[in-house]
């Protein structure tokens, strides 16, 4: 099971934090107010008021294990970067978070955010699935509840040929192409610069490196392996 904090519980991080816990995740709902928090005691896994700029109270409450977080803290914005930091410093594998213009995304990006979302642009709905997907790198909603994703090789994918893998049958997807760099997995800089796009074939083999491009519903892949 997939386990996430949520960290600013507005109407973005509470509605978000709400979608990711009824997909089925693990959901830790953060905030500095006790009303926010009580709305969604019964609703995650773990709802807590406390100050996210505290590296000690954050991790007691296990923050520092989880899969990603989302800093969805709106109007003050030096609580979100210190937050953002907070989480760098814990080493979350995956970082979120909410800016409200330019400025603040270059902010927030060059102090560890991964990702940052906007969410007068974005739905906190649409951030629940892509969240539950095995990949976060490029992602286009096709239609409801379909997508185009594009996934680094697994491990167990190496090697094999897509016969072998029957990802149709097996996961329910569709590979469209594959991305990949001269020298594989072991290419310096110079050779992952020089892409090339594969449309596979039956028989075509997975390398090392490779990038999957991946079409289906988004149910489907959660179901992929992560590496």
């Amino acid at each position: 099971m997939q386990k996430f904090a949520v960290i600013g519980l507005g109407r973005f991080g509470a509605g978000l934090a709400r979608a990711l816990s009824a997909a089925g995740a693990e959901v830790i709902a953060i905030d500095r107010h006790a009303k926010p928090v009580e709305s969604l005691r019964d609703l995650v896994t773990l709802a807590v008021k406390l100050d996210s700029t505290d590296e000690e109270a954050m991790r007691s409450q296990g923050v520092a294990e989880v899969d990603a977080a989302i800093v969805g803290i709106g109007e003050d914005f030096e609580a979100s970067a210190v937050t953002v930091a907070v989480l760098k410093g814990f080493g979350v594998p995956y970082i979120v978070a909410r800016a409200e213009n330019a400025i603040q995304a270059r902010i927030l990006r060059s102090i560890g955010a991964h990702e940052i979302a906007s969410p007068e642009e974005e739905s906190a709905v649409r951030w629940g699935h892509r969240l539950q997907l095995p990949v976060l790198g490029q992602y286009v909603e096709l239609g409801e509840g379909y997508s185009l994703i594009s996934l680094p090789v697994p491990v167990a994918f190496v090697g094999k040929t897509l016969i072998e893998l029957k990802l149709r049958s097996a996961f329910g997807v569709n590979l469209i192409a594959i991305e990949r760099t001269a020298g594989g997995a072991d290419a310096d800089l110079e050779q992952k610069a020089r892409r090339t796009t594969i449309v596979p074939s039956a028989t075509t083999t997975i390398n090392d490196g490779d990038v999957l491009v991946l079409v289906g519903a988004d149910d489907a892949f959660k179901a992929l392996p992560r590496d």
